[in-house]
């Protein structure tokens, strides 16, 4: 069957549902900002606001002298203790932002069908493994399930597990919630690389890890969804004197105010993590995200698979992305920190690089080119004619805009894959192949859909 079908057989398919997402009515995501330098917000609250997270940074900066940025976003974003990820449930109207799969259903379920286009390519293996890391509220792998319930004849006999990486106890209980019902267990043993497993509603067994590292090895298709941009950066200043790092201190004249300075020499991050022919002034590395980026490459390589990584980024031509947000407004980074989610736009340049071109890569592509590509108009359109409440079609309508609107997250966010060598190369079985191209079928969302 060729990929295709598989968007026929889903469209004509015009299930709502229920409980549908809610879209914000005030505020907005994250993704709906450019460029927004660190320091823009200073009326929100007072600077001395003091905080768990903010008593432990100036603690340990008295010890041990000022903190790289990334050490801050590291302590302020996962600290075991009192860590903004750890304890908040951090999305949704209530939250602070909210993700495409908590806008419409219709982003899960194409998203769901990349999956099963690229499963298909691989020769569908027996094994289907589904990595996501940082779930939010498990929205988008309920969604990929239900499309893969959707196609059971055509995914047939495999048998599809479901991986969940997710640092938050609190979140991970939400997600067991949604995906499982009561149907989850956490582990007797707190060091137990899976710290929780079930069964979710769609009879797949589900398990969740901290790390990347705790996941099987196999055929796997991973899912990052906004989660590369709340990865620690370091960031850079282009001076007379070099390259220099830009890190946190205290403001010796208001206490427990902090502030960004710049470290009087070079440190290891400026000297390791800098290209020789880099051109612009500032600059935001994000070694995290890269080594994430050579361990994809590493498995997609050796076992089969491939990866989709969604956020709002750029393809190394911006500067200074680092911000906060908290109740879907910008908030400064360094006031109240534990409060707010931090961030930073993913440079996709610097993840290519990072593969060494083991694997191909494709995008980065915009959101609204992305979701178009997958058929998102048709969806829409199937869905419309299926629904008669009101309130619902207007919920899906604005799901669609704010998905797809060039200044909303349309053109903010961006899709970048990457796939095994062998995803796009010859298939050479007999002459008849051959006269065809034999050329394996492009890879989905990059490349125009034809229905």
């Amino acid at each position: 069957m060729k990929p295709f079908m598989l968007f026929q057989r889903l469209f004509g398919a015009s299930k709502l549902v229920c409980n549908s997402r809610n879209i914000v009515p005030v505020g907005l995501c994250r993704g709906q900002w450019r460029r927004i330098c660190t320091c823009t917000t200073h009326n929100q609250e007072a600077h001395h606001c003091s905080t768990p997270v903010l008593k432990h940074l100036t603690s340990k900066i008295r010890s041990t002298g000022p903190i790289s940025v990334a050490e801050y976003m590291r302590e302020v974003l996962t600290n075991p203790v009192s860590g903004y990820y750890v304890h908040n449930d951090m999305l949704g109207a209530e939250g602070d932002f909210i993700t495409s799969p908590e806008i419409s259903q219709i982003f899960g379920e194409l998203l769901g069908i990349w999956c099963v286009s690229e499963w298909m390519a691989a020769g569908k293996p027996k094994e289907f493994q589904l990595v996501e890391f940082g779930p939010g509220r498990g929205s988008l792998a309920s969604d990929v399930l239900r499309v893969l319930k959707q196609l059971k004849s055509v995914v047939g006999e495999s048998a599809v597990s479901v991986h969940l990486v997710e640092v938050s106890p609190k979140l991970s209980e939400v997600q067991a919630q949604s995906l499982t019902g009561e149907d989850s267990k956490a582990a007797d043993n707190e060091n137990d690389p899976v710290y929780r497993r079930g069964t979710t509603k769609t009879g797949h067994p589900v398990y969740w890890y901290r790390g990347m590292e705790d996941v099987p090895r196999g055929f796997s298709i991973y899912l990052a969804h906004e989660f590369f941009d709340a990865l620690p950066i370091h960031k850079f200043q282009k001076t007379d004197k070099g390259w220099r790092e830009i890190l946190i201190d205290i403001d010796p004249e208001v206490a427990n105010k902090l502030r960004f300075v710049l470290a009087p020499s070079a440190t290891l991050a400026s000297s390791t993590l800098l290209q020789a022919d880099e051109e612009r002034e500032h600059v935001e590395v994000c070694p995290e995200g890269g080594v994430l980026v050579q361990r994809l490459t590493n498995r997609i390589s050796e076992d089969g698979g491939a990866a989709l990584i969604a956020d709002y980024g750029h393809a190394g031509d911006k500067t200074d992305t680092f911000r906060g947000f908290r109740g879907h407004k910008l908030h400064d980074v360094l006031v109240a920190p534990g409060t707010a989610d931090l961030t930073a736009d993913v440079d996709f340049r610097y993840l290519r690089r990072m593969t060494d071109e083991r694997v191909l890569s494709f995008g980065p592509i915009t959101q609204q080119q992305f979701l178009r590509n997958m058929g998102i108009d048709v969806r829409l359109q199937v869905l419309l004619r299926s629904c008669t409440d009101s309130s619902t079609r207007k919920q899906l309508v604005q799901g669609f805009d704010m998905m797809m609107n060039p200044e909303k997250m349309g053109e903010r966010f961006k899709f970048f894959a990457l796939v095994p060598h062998s995803r796009i190369a010859v298939q050479t079985r007999g002459k008849k192949a051959e006269q065809k191209g034999g050329a394996a079928p492009p890879v989905s969302g990059f490349s125009e859909l034809g229905l």
